[in-house]
């Protein structure tokens, strides 16, 4: 991810001992949950654990963040169909979860009676497993029948079964799905579209379903009839309804990379392929248009269309092979679109400027034109829009900030009147915290901007313990949010939270993201380095306190802060990371994401991958800060190897690291609260011990 790849030229050395992967003398800590590969991570978790829970600040974390996790005092989001809402609810008796139902009205009213759906700890008690819960997908209109999704542990892989609202029961005999990475669409309540591990050859070599199938109800899944088969070299494959007032349609995907889908329409046995860039992405349908996304500048039918424009089509036109798209809203240099959202009578628009969120009413006016109206919301925090349905103009509406909870609203549509109903505890005194937005210029000049959270009257002395936090990959943004738990414990006690936008996100639309890909990665490395290089021209910290945090692409983000400047920061967390470069496209779902990264396998691209691969760039005579990893046995996207290797190659070379690996929580670290206490609590004991 960064082109500072020229600091490490004196890493030349490293090409002749790391030339074959099957000299890597780590390799076996791939092999996931072998005696010898988890007997070394219980060793290395013990050692941790060891020294983490024995600082003093420890136990006041945990504790906080556990009362926080299983407060009562949280907003009750709910989805909503028909007359009913329903909400996934955990707490400390429910610790793996309830889900509830109650009446719209009642909730809109404050006074929901909520009566529960199923008891997720009473059915993985009955079961004997660890069961996470991951989704449901209930069949339009009545939504009695439903596609429960359980996961083992909160792997990405799920158990499909079928449940039924009303009788509060899994269906007899009903559809089922062993363990594997699916794809499942309701078509009928007799029939599915399903995509999921049929055997040898049927997932694409990023683990995902490349076969769809038409299954009816009472007959074995071998007997299922193949809808669409994509290649192995695609992302994934599937087919879906869409349920609309209007009329059903249906649709095949075919993610071809990570950034190109092919889209077809599907009527019977006959597929229509959507004409449209293929980085282009389908935002809906809406009143017999379908609304498409542009990643790229793109010409058609002698129109010219910018990047990040979204236009639309007649439906109509779209069956015929012969789209009439013309524009629908288009991005100026700071402010892009950042998703669109359909009622029954208006879009709705969200948009970032700046980073700050702008939310936009829009409907067909008498002569045929768009008319405009802005929401009268604050722009400094973060707007989510749910509970649309193509029958009514009401919904909800989510906003937050840095230092504002989350607040849940429900708006009229047609008078933009909001209604707060619930609004998170303040876990910290916001009248204390004051938040600055600054940018920082980097190697090549451009502005990123990042935000700076700390309490009003702070020192610029050069000595206040910051944490600087990233992702910068895949038009990921990273937005204004209220964290009770970084509030609480990290602002609360003098620490600086600080937020970068660099490039490799959305912020800036599809520009921003594709001036970090492929060869290009090294200016998000540029620009987070920027960014704390800015940090110490004011003085707000220095090299000796300042932290790094990321997670996943993140993680790959903090761990090139190892390998490229570890001399701008004194501690730094790395979790769940992608850190070898040379295998990530054989680990796991890592193939997916050549087309952020590149392909290894390729010696131009391996080329410019390697000097952002920290496994290999790893050096005995440096000097590296004490990072903290963290990683879960139970992550099927991101291979627990990655963190397992860069621990073990780091000790051998006799660098002091720390290492925990969760046996269980997926690619999120943790599966139940207890375990997100106890993981918050050693990174930020971690984080004083190191800053402070």
């Amino acid at each position: 991810m960064k082109n500072k790849w020229l600091l490490v030229l004196v890493f030349v050395s490293f090409q002749s001992a790391w030339a074959s992967v099957n000299e890597d003398p780590f390799i076996w800590l791939e092999d996931i949950e072998s005696k010898k590969s988890m007997d070394w991570v219980k060793g290395q978790n013990k050692i941790s654990e060891s020294e983490l829970r024995s600082q003093p600040i420890y136990q006041e974390i945990h504790d906080k963040a556990l009362e926080i996790l299983n407060s009562k005092d949280k907003i009750r989001y709910v989805n909503i169909r028909g007359d009913k809402v329903y909400n996934f609810w955990r707490d400390e008796k429910n610790i793996r979860g309830l889900y509830r139902e109650a009446n719209l009205q009642d909730y809109l009213a404050n006074k929901p009676q909520w009566e529960t759906v199923f008891d997720l700890d009473k059915i993985s008690e009955a079961e004997g497993e660890n069961w996470v819960y991951s989704g449901m997908n209930c069949l339009y209109p009545d939504y009695e029948l439903c596609l429960m999704s359980l996961s083992r542990g909160g792997a990405d892989a799920t158990v499909v079964r079928e449940f039924n609202i009303k009788t509060r029961k899994f269906v007899e005999n009903g559809f089922y799905l062993p363990e594997a990475k699916s794809a499942t669409a309701w078509k009928d309540a007799n029939t599915l579209y399903v995509g999921t591990d049929f055997g040898e050859g049927s997932l694409t070599s990023s683990g995902y379903p490349r076969i769809s199938k038409l299954w009816k109800r009472g007959t074995p899944l071998t007997e299922a009839k193949v809808v669409y088969e994509a290649s192995t070299e695609s992302v994934s494959a599937g087919v879906y309804r869409s349920f609309r007032a209007s009329g059903k349609q249906d649709f095949i995907y075919d993610a071809t990379s990570f950034y190109t889908t092919e889209f077809y329409l599907l009527n019977g046995n006959k597929k229509t392929k959507i004409i449209k860039q293929d980085d282009a992405q389908i935002v809906g349908i809406y009143n017999k248009n379908i609304f498409v996304e542009l990643k790229s500048d793109w010409k058609y039918q002698g129109k010219e269309f910018k990047q990040g424009t979204v236009i639309y089509s007649p439906m109509a036109s779209v069956k015929k092979g012969r789209p009439d798209y013309r524009v629908f809203v288009e991005p100026s240099d700071t402010k892009i679109i950042d998703w669109i959202q359909f009622s029954k009578n208006y879009v709705w628009v969200s948009w970032m400027d700046n980073v700050g969120s702008v939310i936009e009413r829009m409907e067909v006016s008498s002569d045929g034109k768009w008319k405009t109206l802005r929401v009268p919301m604050d722009t400094k925090g973060q707007v989510s829009l749910s509970g649309l349905q193509e029958d009514s103009d009401s919904f909800f509406v989510t906003y937050e900030n840095f230092t504002q909870p989350d607040t849940l609203y429900y708006m009229e549509g047609m008078t933009l009147k909001l209604t707060e109903l619930q609004k998170l505890p303040a876990w910290f005194d916001a009248k204390t915290i004051q938040v600055e937005q600054h940018f920082a210029d980097s190697k090549d000049g451009t502005k990123v901007p990042y935000f700076v959270v700390m309490k009003k009257g702070t020192r610029l002395n050069g000595k206040n313990p910051t944490l600087l936090y990233g992702y910068g990959g895949f038009e990921v943004s990273m937005r204004p949010y209220y964290s009770a738990l970084t509030g609480s414990t990290w602002l609360a006690r003098g620490g600086v939270y600080v937020l970068a936008n660099i490039r490799g996100g959305g912020e800036f639309g599809p520009r921003w993201h594709q001036a970090a890909l492929k060869e290009k990665r090294s200016k998000a490395y540029e620009d987070f380095e920027a960014i704390a290089k800015d940090l110490f021209a004011r003085k707000i910290t220095s090299s000796k306190h300042l932290g790094a945090q990321g997670g996943s692409n993140g993680g790959l983000l903090v761990g090139n802060m190892i390998t490229r400047s570890p001399e701008l920061f004194n501690a730094i967390v790395c979790q769940v990371p992608l850190l070898d470069m040379k295998r990530y496209n054989k680990l796991l779902a890592g193939a997916s994401w050549m087309a952020e990264y590149g392909d290894p396998d390729n010696p131009k691209e391996w080329d410019y991958i390697k000097a952002f691969s920290p496994y290999h760039n790893l050096d005995e005579n440096r000097s590296y800060p004490r990072v903290f990893f963290t990683t879960s046995t139970r992550d099927d996207r991101v291979h627990p190897g990655h963190a397992r290797k860069m621990v073990a190659r780091m000790k051998n070379m006799g660098h002091d690291v720390l290492y925990y690996e969760n046996i269980e929580g997926g690619h999120g670290g943790a599966s139940d609260n207890n375990q997100e206490a106890h993981l918050y609590a050693m990174i930020y004991a971690y984080l004083f011990m190191q800053l402070k």
